[in-house]
């Protein structure tokens, strides 16, 4: 059953979603806007991959099986910084209606899983998604992740069915094989990639005058992401880096300092 939805707004969109009797859809704790009267909403620690926190068979060793999973699930995700439980919502006696956002002033997108290739997002990303949708968490290299101090950690999509995502400022989509077969990018600017695009992160040049100029006065750090391959990539025009800190300016609080950069000096 195809999910009913509608992304609505400019600068902060929302996603108004139709169920049809008996259909569920499920968002991360903190997402969720409105629903009508005969919608039900129920907290759970686990997501659709662990059973949708229903029971399974097997007496006291499917149960004792379920809550290791259950707690797994639930300790990925606090290990990612993500939210610990999903808010379940279904239908009843009806059609009726849901409303998500995302946390941060930007675009919505809906994405259509077919069940042949998964998404990975970046943690946050996630707003919404079809029960049919499993999600996981997905840890990229230890190097790879540490170096860039983005994508250690992301957000995996799989099955059939639709996902919402968000993300700050405007997206724009690109395939890398349109430019090469590889496109550089701000570490902060990814949103979300299909499966099998590889993705990493890479020096700015290298230990010379140039590669530190870069690092110190062009607002980059050391690192930029990378990702190679032919697939759909989304990418974000505002990070939430730069949005903190154009706050904290504004509020005349910048810590940044006139370099920027590798000597960003802004609290966390």
């Amino acid at each position: 059953m195809t999910l009913q939805q509608e992304i609505v707004g400019n600068a902060m969109q929302m996603a108004v979603v139709s169920l049809q009797p008996g259909q569920t859809v499920y968002c991360e704790a903190g997402k969720f806007l409105f629903k009508t009267t005969n919608v039900t909403m129920e907290t759970r620690l686990s997501g659709p991959s662990g059973g949708g926190g229903q029971q399974q068979g097997g007496g006291m060793g499917g149960m004792l099986r379920q809550a290791m999973g259950t707690a797994m699930q639930a300790g990925q995700r606090m290990l990612a910084g993500e939210s610990l439980a999903f808010q379940y919502f279904t239908s009843q006696g009806g059609e009726g209606t849901v409303g998500f956002a995302g946390v941060l002033p930007g675009e919505m997108r809906a994405l259509e899983l077919d069940g042949t290739r998964a998404w990975f997002a970046e943690k946050d990303a996630f707003v919404a998604a079809e029960s049919t949708v499993e999600f996981g968490i997905a840890f990229q290299g230890g190097r790879t992740g540490m170096s860039g101090g983005e994508g250690f950690v992301l957000e995996k999509f799989t099955g059939r069915g639709t996902v919402i995502i968000a993300g700050a400022g405007n997206f724009i989509d690109l395939n890398p094989a349109d430019f090469g077969g590889r496109i550089e990018v701000d570490t902060g600017c990814v949103v979300a990639f299909e499966e099998g695009i590889r993705y990493g992160v890479q020096r700015i040049g290298g230990l010379n005058r140039q590669g530190m100029m870069n690092a110190v006065f062009g607002g980059e750090g050391l690192s930029l992401a990378t990702l190679e391959g032919s697939g759909r990539v989304i990418l974000q025009s505002l990070t939430i880096e730069s949005l903190a800190n154009a706050l904290k300016k504004a509020q005349g609080g910048d810590k940044q300092g006139p370099t920027g950069g590798l000597f960003s000096t802004h609290a966390g």
